[in-house]
C-alpha cells in the first residue's frame, strides 16, 4: 500500500505554531477581536468602548446618512443578491452608473468594477500579464499584488521599496526578459504610509519601455483635490496606464475596481476569470460604494479630505512629541506637484504631508502584542503588524485616522499612548525613541 505525506501535516507543525500558542495562553493575540458597532472614530469592542485608531474608514463615510441611504436604496431595489456573475445575471444599472462615475474620477477611457479590491488586482494582473513577460513590483506592494503577478506566472522582479535605483536595475535587467514588462506600485504603502515617487517611477518607465499600474487602495479618497489618488496629487495621472483602487476603505464599502484605456478594460471584461467567474456583489455594497464617491465629489468632498489629513498631521505630532518613533512628514517634489491640494504644508522651502497611516515603530514582536494590550486594555484599538508581514526586527503599531476623529478624542488617545508607555517602560524597559530627522 502506497503512503503519503498528509497535506494537513503542515497545519499542526507550521513555523509560528508556538508563537501562536504563546500569545493565545498570554491573552495577547491582537487579531480577530470582535467589534459590536458601527465603524465610527470610537467603537464597541468586545463590551467596552475603544478608541478606534485602526480602521481604513478615512473619510468616516460608512456612517454618512446619504451612503446609508445608496445601500438602502440598493437593497431594496435589487434585493440581498444578484446570485450570479456580471457576464451573466448580475449586472444592474448601478453598475454601470458606478464604472462611468469612476472613469470621470479617474479622468480614464473607462473602468471595471470587481466584488472585491483583492479581485481588481489579482484579475488585473492575472489577466495582462503572461509567461512570456516581465513583472516589477516593489518590496511592499499589497499582497493581492503579488497574488496576481503570481497567478500570472511572469517573470517576477521584486526591488526594494522605493528604491529607485533598485527599480532602474530591475528595469535594465527585464530588458533581456523578452515579453512586455509592466511596473506595479501602490499609490500609498499599508503599512508604512508613505508615499510612491511616481514622477521619477513614470521617467524610468519612459525610458525602459515598461507600462506602469498603481495601486490607489490607500491614496484615493484621501490625496488630491479631487481625492482621486497619488497620481493625482503628484501631477502625473496621464502617465499611469492603470489605476487600481478598492472601495473598502474612503468608500465606505466593498469592492474593487480599475480604470484605464477602453482598450484594456474592455479586454478585462471579457478576458478576466476574477471578474468573469465571481458572484456580482450584493447591490447594497455597490450603492453605498456610488453614495460614497458621489459625497467625495460633490462640495463635502474636499473639507473631508482637508481633515483627514489634518488628522493625521495631529496624530504622527503628538505621537512623536509623547517619545514614540514614527515617521517623519513626507517631503513632496514641487515639481508638477497639485497646487492648492489638501494636507500639503510648505516650510522652508519644502512640501511636506502626512497620510492617514502612521506606523509606530516598536521593533520585537512580543513587545508589540504587549504592548498592543495594553493600549487596547486602556481603550484604543490599533493594527499590529509582526513578521512576516514586516521584516524581522521591524514589528510596528499601524494606527490610521478618520475625517470624523473630533480633536478631542485624538488627544484622548495621545494621553492614553503616553500613559501606556510610561506604564510599559516601567515594566519593559525603554521602547525606541523618536527617529532623528
Amino acid at each position: 500500500m502506497h503512503t503519503s505525506t498528509d497535506v494537513f501535516a503542515k497545519v499542526r507543525d507550521h513555523d509560528r505554531t508556538e508563537v501562536l500558542a504563546a500569545a493565545r495562553e498570554a491573552d495577547v493575540l491582537p487579531y480577530f477581536h470582535v467589534l459590536t458597532s458601527p465603524a465610527m472614530p470610537v467603537v464597541e469592542m468586545e463590551g467596552a468602548e475603544r478608541i478606534m485608531l485602526g480602521s481604513n474608514n478615512y473619510l468616516g463615510l460608512t456612517a454618512d446618512e446619504r451612503v446609508l441611504k445608496g445601500a438602502e436604496d440598493a437593497l431594496h431595489s435589487f434585493g440581498t443578491g444578484l446570485t450570479g456573475s456580471r457576464l451573466l445575471n448580475g449586472t444592474i444599472p448601478l453598475h454601470l452608473e458606478l464604472e462611468r462615475e469612476i472613469a470621470e474620477w479617474m479622468q480614464t477611457e473607462d473602468a471595471l468594477v470587481f466584488t472585491t479590491g483583492h479581485q481588481a488586482n489579482l484579475g488585473t494582473l492575472g489577466t495582462l500579464l503572461g509567461p512570456a513577460d516581465t513583472v516589477i513590483v516593489d518590496s511592499g506592494d499589497h499582497a493581492s499584488i503579488l497574488d496576481g503577478c503570481l497567478l500570472s506566472r511572469a517573470k517576477l522582479r521584486p526591488f526594494r521599496h522605493n528604491r529607485l535605483d533598485k527599480l532602474e536595475k530591475m528595469l535594465d535587467r527585464a530588458q533581456d526578459d523578452g515579453g512586455g514588462v509592466l511596473v506595479v506600485v501602490d499609490g500609498v504603502f499599508s503599512m508604512e504610509g508613505d508615499i510612491a515617487p511616481l514622477g521619477d517611477i513614470c521617467e524610468l518607465c519612459e525610458r525602459y519601455g515598461a507600462r506602469l499600474m498603481v495601486d490607489e487602495a490607500h491614496g484615493a479618497g484621501v490625496l488630491g483635490t479631487r481625492g482621486a489618488g497619488t497620481a493625482e496629487l503628484l501631477g502625473v495621472a496621464d502617465r499611469v496606464d492603470l489605476r487600481v483602487g478598492t472601495f473598502s476603505k474612503s468608500l465606505a464599502s466593498c469592492g474593487g475596481f480599475v480604470a484605464g484605456s477602453h482598450e484594456v478594460i474592455d479586454y478585462l471584461r471579457i478576458s478576466s476569470r476574477a471578474f468573469l467567474f465571481t458572484a456580482s456583489a450584493v447591490p447594497a455594497a455597490v450603492g453605498a460604494a456610488l453614495a460614497a464617491l458621489r459625497v467625495l465629489r460633490s462640495n463635502d468632498g474636499p473639507p473631508l479630505l482637508t481633515q483627514v489629513l489634518e488628522n493625521a498631521r495631529r496624530l504622527r505630532d503628538g505621537l512623536h512629541e509623547r517619545g514614540f518613533s514614527v515617521v517623519d512628514a513626507q517631503a513632496l517634489p514641487a515639481e508638477r506637484l497639485q497646487e492648492g491640494a489638501p494636507g500639503v504644508r510648505e516650510a522652508a522651502g519644502a512640501h511636506t504631508i502626512v497620510t492617514p497611516i502612521i506606523p509606530v515603530l516598536v521593533g520585537d514582536d512580543w513587545t508589540a502584542a504587549l504592548l498592543w494590550r495594553s493600549l487596547y486594555d486602556a481603550g484604543v484599538f490599533v493594527n499590529t503588524a509582526l513578521h512576516p508581514a514586516v521584516p524581522p526586527g521591524g514589528a510596528m503599531l499601524r494606527t490610521s485616522v478618520m475625517a470624523t476623529h473630533d480633536e478631542a478624542t485624538l488627544e484622548r488617545a495621545l494621553e492614553i499612548f503616553s500613559q501606556v508607555k510610561r506604564q510599559f517602560e516601567s515594566e519593559h524597559g525603554p521602547l525606541p525613541g523618536p527617529r532623528a530627522s
